[in-house]
């Protein structure tokens, strides 16, 4: 029973990531998608029909998913929340939260059937296939949130490792003579294999300000997509400077220094938790193979010491 419980979760969280990852990619994805796809198809007689399955299968994924969405969806969810925090783990498709919603549902409920059709096929107990199906059922519905909230914190810890650096390259396009919304570009195509994430962000960053969006608005929903405390920081030193007027190198230039020194700050603090982390595994593995080597000869001559006597 563990095993095919097993093989369940598998196949629910790697439907998970498949949907969330095919369904919530970012426009720019998907017109290279499409690219690469009409290359295969101007190249092989099979492309077109191959395309057009892989197509019909998405959209029936895409369709259940929506369906299941819209039910909960219309239930009282904080939406709002929901859609900042799908945002900020990097799921910008207006869909992400019908999807999100969706894809809980249909974890939770296929965790649920999958317990019950074991249970039945094991002749389990019905009060311990109902405690389990419970159980699976919440973490059916709890996995997709702790996904969202993972990618999230890797997303942001990505951005707050490569900000001063790509600050750097900010300032030199900035002193070197291009404007603003050109450097932006410029660095976000510089870092995009370094840093995704960010790259994203300036990109969007850029796109919003030549749609017409004013440059405090565009930097301001930075902030937010990000939700890093660094970049909230570097958007309030860059309103402030464009609103009075004041030198935008210089303001970059001490905001990449200022990110520097916290970056170092968190690795140092990072390295100093390391011996209290040790502590755990320590006591738990090390320590008792150490007394089994040591106390062990010495527990064995006393036991066959005893045997003898008796």
């Amino acid at each position: 029973m563990p095993y095919l419980v097993g093989f369940l979760a598998a196949a629910c969280v790697t439907l998970l990531v498949v949907a969330l990852y095919e369904l919530a990619t970012t426009p720019a994805r998907a017109v290279a998608r499409e690219l690469d796809e009409l290359k295969n198809v101007s190249t092989s007689p099979f492309g077109a029909v191959a395309r057009r399955r892989r197509q019909s299968k998405k959209e029936q994924l895409r369709a259940v998913v929506k369906i299941l969405g819209e039910r909960v969806e219309n239930g009282g969810v904080d939406l709002d929340g929901l859609s900042k925090r799908l945002i900020q783990a990097g799921f910008w498709s207006p869909e992400a939260v019908r999807i999100f919603l969706g894809v809980r549902v249909l974890m939770a409920v296929a965790f649920a059937f999958g317990t019950l059709v074991i249970g039945a096929i094991l002749d389990a107990r019905l009060a311990a296939t109902l405690l389990a199906g419970a159980w699976l059922t919440m973490m059916g519905w709890l996995i997709p949130g702790w996904y969202v909230g993972m990618r999230r914190r890797r997303r942001r810890r990505d951005i707050d490792v490569i900000l001063p650096d790509a600050l750097d390259l900010l300032v030199a396009c900035v002193e070197a003579g291009m404007g603003l919304n050109q450097a932006v570009v410029r660095v976000a195509e510089e870092i995009r294999n370094v840093s995704q994430p960010l790259a994203e962000e300036f990109t969007m960053v850029n796109l919003e300000i030549r749609a017409g969006t004013p440059r405090t608005e565009a930097l301001r929903n930075l902030a937010k997509r990000s939700g890093s405390d660094d970049v909230q920081a570097l958007v309030t030193s860059m309103v402030q400077t464009d609103r009075f007027g004041t030198s935008i190198g210089r303001a970059l230039r001490v905001q990449a220094d200022t990110l520097r020194l916290k970056r170092r700050q968190r690795a140092e603090e990072a390295a100093a938790k390391t011996t209290i982390k040790l502590l755990f595994p320590l006591v738990l593995f090390i320590f008792p193979a150490l007394f089994v080597v040591v106390l062990g000869p010495g527990v064995i001559q006393v036991v066959t010491a005893l045997l003898e006597i008796l």
